[in-house]
């Protein structure tokens, strides 16, 4: 690599620590290609990044960020899954590594916050983005929604008593 190259990856790893709302460092055990494609095919599909770095440029590019905390995970054979949703990117490399004894959670970061291995587990059990939003949706809708059932709910009831006598007349 020479200095553009690594002038530009330094650049690219500071972009990926400054949109980040959560970053896991995962230790490659001897991972084969095929497993190596797999995990980044599912990162991808949670709409999070997966980069592998030379440890002393990812340890350049996290100086100055939130992220800094995590300079003393760059040790030996590692990658950076990251994601702008803070739980995004610690489930899809919980859920990996639950297929294959070939990666090692090393730990994290949510925003300041440093997470060890046990910290990226508690972050991946955590709802996701979408899935709070939705169920921030349905608690807001749910008061709605029963009260126009109780409006129409007596409106209802008089039809019945109506209908009742009507076919009450009619007999």
């Amino acid at each position: 690599m020479d200095r553009s190259q690594k002038a530009d990856s330094i650049a690219f790893l500071s972009e990926v620590f400054a949109e980040a709302g959560a970053v896991v460092i995962i230790r490659n055990l001897g991972m084969t290609v095929a497993q190596s494609t797999a995990l980044r095919t599912k990162i991808r599909e949670a709409g999070a990044t997966y980069k592998v770095a030379k440890n002393s440029l990812a340890k350049l590019a996290v100086a100055g960020t939130n992220y800094e905390g995590v300079g003393e995970f760059f040790t030996g054979p590692t990658g950076i899954a990251a994601s702008v949703d803070p739980v995004a990117a610690a489930k899809a490399v919980i859920e990996f590594a639950k297929t294959t004894d070939k990666i090692e959670i090393v730990g994290g970061a949510m925003g300041t916050q440093v997470l060890n291995a046990d910290g990226v587990k508690a972050l991946a059990s955590m709802p996701s983005l979408d899935e709070l939003r939705g169920k921030l949706i349905g608690l807001i809708q749910a008061p709605a929604t029963k009260l126009a059932q109780l409006a129409t709910a007596p409106a209802a009831k008089l039809a019945r008593v109506f209908s009742a006598y009507a076919e009450k007349e009619a007999a």
